[in-house]
């Protein structure tokens, strides 16, 4: 049952006989607890198939996708969308929970425990003595904190290495390999930023993206491809770099480049059935000139007639 996900997910306030229904009212914590309760009768023998069928590794993709739909609702400007997405994206920790409960590895209250915990002990400067005189030195004493907490907590060191020999701390510990790369990549330099190790300004990494593309144009010519692979790693991990500097998430700003050329293709290939053709059959001219009308209706409420060839900017 793959798509139960979304087979079950709310349109917004409930309703009875077309209108809606007034819920109790209840505190966040009553409601954070019925939803606990929901979830283990779903998990329980005479629950939900689906759900029992679950486990931390098959709903690893639920996980992502609610967290990009948070995205995509907080953009929207809806905000009936927006809490419905964060209510999703909430399940899944709850989710998550309950099986660690049935397997008796934690509970979803030692889960709310731990982050309650960890925002105290990680803002002293709110809860204890220590002064912050800017949102900078917060980051500097939340990255020494975190530091300080791997090497008292006796953990295993995420720098450990894979004979079990641990490796000297890190200030970049802490970065899971598992992210997407522009979003390790927005984490590395953001850490490495806090410490001081920085561009002065913008023109800086500008200027270091223009060293990395000639590098590139240069493997390029010499047809080397695992040079050409290293090079535009470069010149892509600085990019995320410029991104994290212009305060700027790489993930999100990609994610609407994607969605602003999937748009405007689709309007290219409206504009060619209204001419009685295949969009993949034009010659390429004609394309160009459907791709300026496509940027320019997007001014406009209507798709424009097309006139000409004109070259895409």
């Amino acid at each position: 049952m793959p798509t139960r996900q979304k087979q079950t997910k709310k349109t917004g306030k409930s309703r009875r006989n077309g209108k809606p229904v007034k819920h109790k009212q209840l505190t966040p914590g009553q409601w954070f607890e019925k939803l606990v309760a929901v979830q283990a009768r779903l998990r329980a023998p005479n629950g939900c198939p689906w759900d029992r069928e679950q486990t931390h590794q098959s709903l690893r993709t639920y996980l992502i996708e609610e967290a990009y739909e948070v995205l995509e609702a907080l953009e929207s400007g809806n905000d009936a969308k927006f809490a419905e997405e964060m209510g999703d994206l909430l399940l899944q920790i709850v989710f998550h929970s309950q099986i660690a409960r049935e397997e008796g590895r934690f509970t979803v209250a030692e889960v709310v425990r731990e982050i309650h915990d960890k925002m105290i002990r990680r803002h002293p400067h709110v809860f204890g003595k220590t002064h912050a005189k800017d949102s900078a030195e917060v980051l500097r004493n939340w990255e020494q904190i975190k530091a300080e907490e791997r090497r008292s907590g006796g953990k295993k060191s995420d720098s450990e290495t894979g004979d079990g020999v641990p490796q000297e701390v890190s200030l970049l510990d802490g970065v899971s390999q598992a992210l997407p790369a522009t979003l390790e990549g927005l984490q590395l330099t953001r850490k490495a930023s806090r410490i001081g190790f920085d561009w002065e300004d913008a023109d800086g990494v500008f200027e270091k993206m223009k060293e990395e593309t000639e590098e590139l144009k240069r493997a390029l010519t010499e047809q080397k491809h695992l040079k050409m692979e290293e090079e535009l790693g470069d010149l892509l991990f600085a990019a995320v770099n410029l991104s994290r500097f212009l305060k700027i998430d790489p993930e999100i700003a990609l994610k609407k480049a994607n969605a602003k050329f999937s748009r405007r293709f689709r309007a290219m290939e409206e504009l060619a059935r209204r001419k009685g053709r295949e969009f993949k059959d034009l010659p390429r001219e004609q394309m160009e000139a459907f791709w300026d009308a496509a940027k320019k209706s997007e001014r406009k409420p209507r798709l424009p007639e097309i006139s000409g060839t004109q070259t895409k900017q």
